[in-house]
This record gives C-alpha cells, sequence and structure tokens, in this order.
C-alpha cells in the first residue's frame, strides 16, 4: 500500500497580511497530481487543515475542492483535526462524505481505526485529533496507566496511543498512528508551530509513538524525521520567512506485507520564493538584487545606523512583493561601556539622560548636531515656562 502523508494545510491562513488561498490550490493541485503519479493508495492529512477554527466560506470551499480532487484520483483519504482547527467543525460533515473519505476528530474513537484494504491485507489508521489535556481529561477520567490526572500533552499522548495498542490488539493486519503533538527530537530549525513551546510539559518522548508500522506526525511546518517510522511531513507552503531555506512535499509511504518498507521524499513546487535580503536600505535598493528578486517575497533587513525614511514605501516600489522589513544596525554597543542604567545614574544633566536613551535605542548613536539644538531649545523653553508659572 502507498500511503501519502501530509499536515499543516493551515487554509485561510495569511502571509503578513497577503492571501495564501491561490498558493495553497497551486499546490494541493501538485500533491494530487503526484497521488495520481504515483499511484498513491491513501492520502493522510495530519492535522491543522484550516488555520482558524471559524474558517471562513472560501476556505470550506478550498477544502471540500482538495477533498474530491484526491478522492477522484481513487485515493481513499483520512484527516485529523489539529490545535488550529475546530474539531466539531471540521468533523460535523464526516458523515455527510462520500465514502473513502474519512475525517477523524473524536477522541472516544481513538482505538476504532479506518481500515482499508490491499492485496496483502488490511491497513488499520488509527486518528489521534489534537488533544488539550485541560479540554479531554473529562472522556477518560481514570487517567492515565497509574491513575494519574491526564494534565500535560505527553500524558495525554501516551494514554491516546495506549488505546491505539489496544485497538491494534483487536484488529488484524498492519498499521498506522497519524497524530498532532510536538514529539522531542525535533530539529528546532525546521520551522516550529507559533504555539508550540520546545521544553517542559508539551513534548512527547518518541518512545510514545512504539507499536505502529509507520506514525503520521503533524504541528512542526518542516520535515523531520526522528526515526524510520515516525516522522513529520511539514506544511505545504512556506508561512514565514524563518521557513524559507526548508523543503516542501510530503513522505510517500510503502507499507509491504510485514510493514514499513520504505519512504520516499516528494517536493512540491514553490509558487513565489521567499528571500531575505541585509545590507544597507541602498545596497537592497541596488539593481543587481532587484533583477534577482523583484518577483519573490522579500523580508528586507536593512543595517544602516539610524532608521530611514518610508522604507517599506521605497522597497515596494522595486521588489511589489515586499512583505516584512526590519532595521538592523550593523553595529552595536560595546559591552565594557557599561549598561544604560549605569549611563543614565553617571548623567548630570536632562540633555546628557537624552543623549543617552537616545544611545541606548539606536544601538550606540548618539544625537546629531542637530539633534541636541532641538533637545536644547525644548529643555530652555521648558525652563523658562516653569520660570513664568
Amino acid at each position: 500500500m502507498r500511503i501519502l502523508h501530509t499536515s499543516d494545510w493551515h487554509i485561510g491562513r495569511t502571509f503578513h497580511g497577503n492571501s495564501t488561498m491561490d498558493a495553497l490550490a497551486e499546490v494541493l493541485g501538485a500533491l494530487t497530481a503526484q497521488v495520481r503519479e504515483h499511484a498513491v493508495d491513501v492520502v493522510v492529512v495530519a492535522g491543522d487543515v484550516f488555520d482558524s477554527a471559524t474558517p471562513s466560506g472560501p476556505a470550506y470551499t478550498l477544502l471540500g475542492d482538495a477533498l474530491v480532487a484526491l478522492h477522484d484520483t481513487g485515493a481513499s483519504v483520512v484527516v485529523t483535526s489539529g490545535n488550529h482547527d475546530s474539531a466539531a467543525r471540521l468533523g460535523f460533515q464526516a458523515r455527510l462524505l462520500r465514502e473513502g473519505i474519512h475525517v477523524l476528530t473524536d477522541p472516544l474513537a481513538i482505538g476504532t481505526p479506518v481500515t482499508i484494504h490491499d492485496p496483502d491485507g488490511p491497513v488499520n489508521f488509527f486518528g489521534i485529533p489534537y488533544l488539550e489535556p485541560a479540554i479531554v481529561r473529562q472522556h477518560w477520567p481514570e487517567g492515565d496507566a497509574e491513575g494519574r490526572p491526564l494534565r500535560t500533552q505527553a500524558q495525554t499522548m501516551a494514554h491516546a496511543m495506549h488505546l491505539v495498542r489496544e485497538g491494534m490488539a483487536r484488529h488484524d493486519g498492519r498499521s498506522v498512528a497519524i497524530a498532532h503533538c510536538f514529539a522531542a527530537g525535533v530539529d528546532a530549525t525546521t520551522g516550529l508551530e507559533r504555539e508550540v513551546r520546545q521544553g517542559g510539559l508539551d513534548v512527547v518522548p518518541l518512545e510514545v509513538f512504539d507499536g505502529p508500522d509507520y506514525v503520521a506526525l503533524g504541528h512542526i511546518h518542516g520535515r523531520n524525521r526522528l526515526s524510520d517510522r515516525v516522522r513529520y511531513a511539514g506544511a505545504p507552503l512556506h508561512y514565514s520567512f524563518g521557513e524559507q531555506s526548508k523543503p516542501r512535499g510530503s513522505w510517500l509511504v510503502e507499507i509491504g506485507e510485514s510493514g514499513l518498507a520504505g519512504v520516499e521524499w516528494l517536493d512540491l513546487p514553490v509558487p513565489r520564493r521567499l528571500v531575505t535580503l541585509t545590507g544597507t536600505l541602498d545596497e537592497i535598493l541596488s539593481d543587481d538584487n532587484v533583477a534577482a528578486h523583484a518577483e519573490d517575497w522579500v523580508c528586507a533587513t536593512y543595517t544602516d545606523a539610524l532608521p530611514q525614511t518610508e522604507p517599506m514605501r521605497r522597497l515596494r516600489e522595486r521588489f511589489p512583493f515586499c512583505a516584512l522589513v526590519q532595521h538592523l544596525p550593523a553595529t552595536t554597543v560595546e559591552s565594557g561601556e557599561g549598561s544604560y542604567a549605569a549611563r543614565l545614574r553617571e548623567a548630570v544633566s536632562d540633555d546628557e539622560r537624552i543623549a543617552a536613551f537616545l544611545e541606548h535605542v539606536r544601538e550606540g548613536h548618539g544625537p546629531t548636531a542637530r539633534e541636541i539644538e532641538l533637545i536644547r531649545e525644548v529643555l530652555d523653553d521648558r525652563v523658562r515656562a516653569e520660570a513664568l508659572v
């Protein structure tokens, strides 16, 4: 059986205020073509189908179009909910969907698989929706295997996988688990979800996922191989400049007669490249940069000593798709000069205090000669006003 593992579509997300709907539709069209080309039997979507718990009408339309297109290839589709999804909204049409499209959002059904057959027999797909401990612990008041209340993501996922293994014992055949969480061992440079905390209670130990032949994870936006059988596919689009160098795609998973037989990465197209340009504003606006990146999403990090006038307007005149501008001066205050608080204590006059403040917020650059004149004029006006009171 051939399985395509994808996740984190985030239908409806914007990119620095720009809609991603058309780009995502293009990429999901390419994914559908891969499903057809590689004769995929099952497409797994591991959570965060939508970007919001209250999706817009066009977001529902895009999801419907994508699911129908995948189904028309002859593949079955198994979808679970993520932390961005409303499980109720994503799952309310589950019974109305055509045969071969399965939306799994019920925590109480974790141990009941969707079973799909191939010539070697059944493959059981166990869907684990995103489990917020504070919300789902009511379903399991008995707690974990040691009777402890389910207070952490690790405890809750461990209990869910216990239910999966119980389901595996009741159903013959090979097995695939689908979950949405932050698992230990993730490469933190590959694009973490906005809400993910990399330490403490939200991390699920890798051994929790022991048992199934393959575990399809979602929640991390970059591909990750935690083991041969536990992987993240990542998001199909770049949703932040921090992800710009990471490939977009999905895992093509081969389940053989006795279990996992192979995994191959399939790249997806990038509708518009992302690039970060660093230098002075004039350097960024150079003809060479414009020639190379006029059609790219641009993050401009300019290093001029002082903030420049209307940098975004000037950048968009040259780069129509400039999405983000940041000021990061090339020079910084040397540590040996003391802290801002120390400089304030050493200042004996108001103009010295103002100069220390400007030097602090400007990464070591104090007031210009003209600014010193203006500061003194303002201070002199204040003194004259106080004298008249």
